[in-house]
């Protein structure tokens, strides 16, 4: 197993945490499903499209979720949320070393309405609660439906956000945003321009992940081993100071690039050389060019 991208959500926690550690909480055999699905006809499955659990990674304690992008593109409903939020409170109460979510999800599922939306505002809560009991969040995004709607304000509440180029982090989707204010505000047929706006190397320039690494489960697995020594050696205070810091770079983001229809142009903003080129960087060559010029670090 290499491509994370490949993967589906149990092969990853498979590949990602040390052999034979994962331990799931909700059991496959308990069934616990949506109780909504079936009164639509729809398909249901074991686990609600979500598996969550304890591991060790290199040796550490850690709590964990990954999503299936196969099931529902990974859509939070009532079930599924409620097993996060469980998780999280869980990880309070026990003081483990860190949470590892493993996010593939369009965001709310909308069979569900309301509930799945209740459940996304949970989800959001106990990150934060999580984050304020002093234990690092750490969110991997490398799955072919990236984290999209609530989830991805969740990813964005975490200490730490990990992506590969191939993962995608926005609010709207694509299609949403087409939908919503026509083709000639976002086509999402243009897949350069879907993964220019909402990849990895954009999301990395501007500030909104910590760490971008290639399609490789290895890579990843890496990452996090760095992300939870990282929070552990300098702790970020969850505090009012530091979200009115956040604001100010959200604040000099839509100064400096609102007006500008192309993340390339954004990137010739920044100062990048040869911008048109970025896209065909392996990870680690990205990171190096990309490094001076990343928003809210230098």
């Amino acid at each position: 197993m290499n491509s994370y991208l490949e993967a589906n959500a149990r092969e990853r926690l498979r590949a990602l945490f040390d052999a034979g550690s994962f331990k799931e909480f909700v059991a496959p055999a308990e069934r616990v499903v949506s109780p909504h699905l079936a009164q639509l006809n729809a398909p249901a499955a074991f686990d609600d499209g979500v598996a969550v659990g304890s591991a060790t990674l290199d040796g550490q304690a850690v709590y964990t979720a990954a999503q299936e992008g196969g099931f529902m593109g990974g859509a939070v409903g009532e079930v599924h949320g409620a097993k996060l939020v469980g998780l999280l409170r869980r990880a309070v109460r026990e003081r483990v070393g860190a949470v590892v979510l493993l996010l593939e999800t369009g965001g709310v599922r909308l069979h569900e309405a309301n509930a799945g939306l209740i459940a996304v505002s949970e989800v959001m809560r106990a990150v934060l609660d999580t984050r304020a009991a002093g234990i690092p969040v750490v969110v991997l995004i490398g799955g072919s439906n990236g984290a999209f709607g609530g989830m991805g304000i969740v990813s964005r509440c975490a200490n730490v956000v990990v992506m590969s180029e191939e993962g995608r982090l926005a609010m709207s989707g694509p299609e949403v945003i087409e939908t919503a204010s026509g083709v000639e505000e976002f086509d999402s047929r243009d897949r350069a321009l879907v993964w220019r706006t909402t990849g990895g190397k954009h999301r990395y320039l501007l500030g909104d992940c910590q760490m971008i690494v290639a399609d490789d489960v290895a890579a990843f697995r890496l990452a996090a081993i760095d992300a939870i020594a990282s929070c552990a050696a300098a702790p970020v205070e969850l505090t009012l100071e530091a979200m009115e810091r956040e604001q100010l770079l959200l604040s000099e983001r839509l100064e400096r690039f609102g007006d500008m229809a192309d993340p390339l142009a954004i990137w010739a903003a920044l100062g990048m050389a040869e911008p048109n080129k970025l896209p065909m960087l392996e990870a680690e060559a990205f990171v190096s060019a990309a490094a001076p010029h990343r928003l809210g670090v230098n």
